[in-house]
């Protein structure tokens, strides 16, 4: 017996003994990363190494150790097996399977998106709803490549990025995301602030609200230890919470449904000027967030699916497919009636206009402290979250504004928790992390939760709500660092097996996501042109926008490679600097989660993380 048949066989024992738990834990360590590997030095080309012997691995015996992980970490969600009722769709399968679309979904719901709605509601009125269909059908199809990548691997886009890209650019791509993860999370806890600063009709500070929003988080992240599916009810509750307060709003407010209707469908905006088309560029950078896809390729691990049955992986993602469908279907009806109330109720309406309804309100105060400006109070709203509780509460009544501020709070709490789990994901993902549960925790909120602490004790209530765009502008940067790697291993035969995406999808998913990053850059390039900024610091942004535009191609030629361009996969300098040093994986074999194909010349001795075997 040769030394590749009796590892071999070795390895089907262990996975036999094993069972189907081990479909479920793929992700759960890391593999050791060889950065010293040079597959190019044995001077064989990419196909010929791709014709040698496939080993089979089991991840017991060839992935570290590690420690409990965030969400599922105490349970997986059994689906039940209706194999014997010839029933080709199954409402109790779809309702095991349904709970990560969900959470999914609310960063589709933070505060940062819904001051995106009311902002377009108040600048267009209904003209660029499409927009916000067509960023949420994008986001869609995003998002089931990512949830794809995770239910066919077992491993979450964080963990493959840590065994697909060589040490540097993975560091960076982890650097851009937990940027990407505390700007949002700073958007989604000023919000929370805000909201809690209305409900307490100003005697708690934003301050005190960003105190009170890391203690309640803590509190709530620890409610998994009682059971996965009772947390995945706590973020349903919260998302029926601003589907009922909104929707009350927006029944309240009445505004014209043909109107409504014909701004949905017909992708036409007459006589929008520049500040509207910066509101619809705004809106997709603010639907379509990096860590989301990080997050969702994670949280769907939290299903046990027996990875080694193709029927059953193909099963999951079809269902899968259809909550992530109906979650973001939930959260575009909640974002439309936010645009519907704010588009009715403020769109050509100056300050003034405002200050005249509020006369005889309990806020009128608040509202003359608010819809100032240099015009004497001429100036159209510039409209932010604050602004629109007062205005809903001198419109409406106290009791719209109070209702207001429990869907901002609701939207603003959720997206917080969701947050924290992403940026949990990232760190155990891209570093190997093996730490202790609680340590994760406090690093990921400290990371987010500082900055922001100091921003809302340092700064005015009108300068914390107008650093949405920034953020917005920030986070669109971060979106190739998500979507590129994501099509990437998704487009990977070697990764994904008889799931890779076909010619279709990937012609699709490039062409969605080039579209996507344009319109972001321009939202980032009109963004940085508003700082006026000269001199030196001109300098350094353009060094950043080289570094930014040679890392987006650094990702691209690693994408095309994983494609199977075999000019890419044959270069040496691809070899040397692009490709992964050491570990590919496989599908292909239905007694494993992963198949390694050895490169250059692999031994047995050399196979599980450099032991012996």
């Amino acid at each position: 017996m040769s030394s590749n048949e009796a590892y071999r066989s070795r390895n089907m024992e262990t996975s036999g003994s094993s069972g189907a738990s081990t479909s479920g834990n793929a992700g759960a360590g890391g593999i050791g990363h060889d950065d010293s590997y040079n597959p190019a030095a044995s001077g064989s080309s990419n196909s010929s190494r791709n014709n040698k012997q496939t080993n089979i691995l089991n991840e017991n015996t060839y992935l570290k150790p590690a420690s409990k992980q965030a969400y599922f970490s105490d349970e997986k969600v059994l689906i039940p097996d209706d194999e014997h009722t010839n029933v080709r769709f199954s409402f109790r399968k779809l309702w095991a399977f349904t709970g990560p679309g969900f959470l999914m979904s609310i960063a589709y719901l933070d505060p940062g998106n819904i001051e995106s709605d009311l902002q377009s509601g108040a600048a267009a009125k209904y003209k660029i709803l499409w927009v916000l269909l067509w960023a949420t059908v994008l986001g869609l199809l995003m998002q089931r490549l990512a949830a794809r990548l995770g239910v066919v691997t077992g491993l979450h886009l964080a963990e493959m990025c840590y065994r697909q890209y060589k040490r540097l650019p993975r560091w960076i791509l982890w650097i851009m995301i937990e940027i990407a993860i505390i700007g949002s999370d700073m958007q989604e806890v000023i919000g929370t602030a805000i909201a809690i600063y209305l409900l307490s009709n100003k005697v708690v500070p934003l301050w005190g609200g960003v105190l009170i929003t890391i203690i309640d988080t803590f509190t709530f992240l620890f409610l998994d230890k009682y059971g996965l599916r009772k947390l995945e009810f706590l973020f349903a509750f919260l998302i029926t919470v601003m589907a009922v307060t909104f929707g009350y709003e927006y029944i309240v407010s009445a505004p014209n449904q043909a109107e409504v209707m014909e701004g949905m469908f017909v992708p036409w905006c007459s006589g929008c000027n520049s500040d509207v088309l910066l509101q619809a560029v705004g809106i997709v950078g603010a639907v379509i967030m990096p860590h989301n896809l990080y997050l969702h390729s994670a949280l769907v691990k939290s299903r046990d699916i027996d990875r080694r049955q193709p029927q059953k992986v193909s099963e999951a993602n079809f269902y899968f497919f259809i909550e992530a469908s109906v979650a973001l279907f939930v959260s575009f009806i909640i974002n439309l009636f936010v645009v519907g109330v704010f588009a009715h109720g403020m769109y050509g309406k100056t300050n003034n206009d405002v200050l005249e309804v509020c006369v005889n309100r309990s806020m009128y105060d608040d509202a003359k402290t608010s819809f100032v400006d240099s015009d004497g109070g001429n100036a159209l709203i510039d409209a932010d979250l604050y602004k629109g509780g007062l205005f809903l509460g001198c419109t409406f009544g106290a009791a719209a504004m109070y209702i207001w501020g429990v869907g901002i709070l609701a939207a603003g709490q959720s997206s917080t928790m969701t947050g924290t789990y992403a940026g949990q994901f990232s760190m155990e993902g891209f570093l190997n992390l093996q730490w202790p549960r609680w340590r994760r925790v406090l690093v990921t909120r400290l990371i987010a939760i500082v900055p922001t602490f100091c921003l809302a004790l340092f700064t005015k209530m009108e300068d914390l709500t107008n650093m949405n765009d920034i953020l917005n502008a920030v986070m669109s940067l971060q979106l190739p660092f998500a979507a590129i790697p994501t099509i990437a291993f998704t487009s990977c035969t070697a990764i994904m097996g008889e799931f890779v995406n076909g010619l279709g999808n990937k012609i699709v998913s490039i062409l969605l996501t080039v579209v996507v990053i344009a319109v972001n850059l321009y939202f980032v390039v009109v963004q940085v042109e508003q700082f006026s900024i000269t001199g030196g610091l001109l300098a350094l942004v353009c060094i950043f926008a080289i570094l930014y535009l040679l890392f987006n191609l650094y990702l691209v030629i690693h994408m095309a490679a994983c494609m199977g361009n075999q000019r890419l996969m044959n270069s040496r300098w691809v070899q040397r600097w692009v490709l992964p040093s050491q570990n590919s994986f496989s599908i292909k074999n239905a007694n494993s989660t992963y198949a390694r194909i050895p490169t250059n010349g692999d031994t047995d001795a050399d196979i599980v993380d450099g032991e012996d075997a």
